[in-house]
This record gives C-alpha cells, structure tokens and sequence, in this order.
C-alpha cells in the first residue's frame, strides 16, 4: 500500500509539473502573440478621389462664394479585430476656422478589411470670408483646408472581446483654384 501511495504521489507530481509547464508555454505564446500579432495598428487612410464641384464666385453686386468639396477615401483595417463606429461628424477647418460639417452614418471596417466612405462638404463661404489669410491664398491660387473626425464605437478581437476603441483621423487637404487640382495626405490614430 505504502508503495502504490509513492508511485501515485510521484504521478501527481509528474503531472503537476507537465500541466505547469504547458501552461507556461501557453501564456508565453498568448503574451507573445497580444504584443506582436493581435498589437492594435492604427488604420489607413488612403484618398482615392477629391473633386471640387458647384464652385461658384461673384465679387458684384456682393461678394459671394459657394463650393461643394467631395472627398472619397477607403479605411484599411490592418487588425485582427473589426472595428464598429456610432454616428459622427466630420469637421473641416480653414486655418482655425470651422467652415463645414459632414455628418457620417455609423458603419463598421471588417477584420482585415476596408471600408469605402464618401462625403461631401459644402463649404461655408461666410466663416471663410472671415480669415484675414483668405486674400493671400486666394490671389497665391491656393487653399489649405483640414478635416478631423473622431470615430467612437468598438474593437472586436477574434470575436470574443469587445473594447472600447475611438479612431482620430485627420486629413490634410490643399486645393488650387485654378486647375481645381486636390491633394489628399490624412492619418490616423487608434486609441484603446
């Protein structure tokens, strides 16, 4: 009797030692795997279209000005994870000067996957008339314009773990009058 107690003493240990170990090895590859492989990158931005349409310019009987700026981007999910957002507004500036807001439907990007996101912003001539640069850059040919967007809604991991994410974007946009040419350069961050 005293030696099957040893033996399954011994048993006991060898397999509390054997599930130690494999549970080690496993907390090392999930570890590993959260810092390296599941590490949250922040999403791409790229522009695929801008257009300025309705552009329309009268200096009598009084100054007015009107323009319609379409912008078409795709958001590149590099995650393991979808990303799924509420409602939010896009808000473009002309050197600290709100002069549009875009209103964005909530959506979602798929895990490794993109979503394509038109809008269109009337621009407030009013508020740009108002910035003591708006001579200088229109007699250069030229307008900086930038838009920011903060994304609220949720991260899902493999499924199974929902987390609160938000995504700021911003894009820089430069539009000569002239030739109506627009260059599109944006980032954005994600933030857990």
């Amino acid at each position: 009797m005293a030696e099957t107690r040893r033996r399954s003493r011994k048993a006991l240990k060898i397999c509390c030692g054997v599930s130690a170990i494999v549970i080690t090895i496993i907390l090392v590859v999930f570890i590993t795997l959260a810092f390296t492989v599941f590490k949250p990158k922040n999403p791409l931005i790229i522009p695929q279209s801008a257009r300025l349409q309705n552009v329309q310019f009268q200096m009598f009987p009084s100054l007015t000005l009107n323009a319609t700026l379409g912008l078409n981007v795709t958001v590149q999910n590099k995650n393991y994870g979808g990303f799924q957002f509420d409602n939010t507004t896009t808000y473009v500036d002309y050197r600290g000067i709100g002069v549009a807001e875009v209103p964005l439907e909530r959506g979602s990007v798929p895990a490794r996957g993109e979503l394509e996101i038109y809008s269109v912003a009337n621009i407030s001539a009013d508020k740009l008339l108002l910035s003591p640069y708006f001579w200088d850059d229109f007699g250069s040919g030229g307008f900086n314009f930038t838009s920011t967007t903060n994304f609220q809604g949720k991260a899902n991991f493999l499924k199974v773990f929902k987390l609160k994410a938000k995504v700021f974007a911003t894009c820089h946009i430069s539009v000569q009058i002239l030739s109506q040419h627009i260059q599109v350069n944006c980032t954005s961050k994600l933030k857990l």
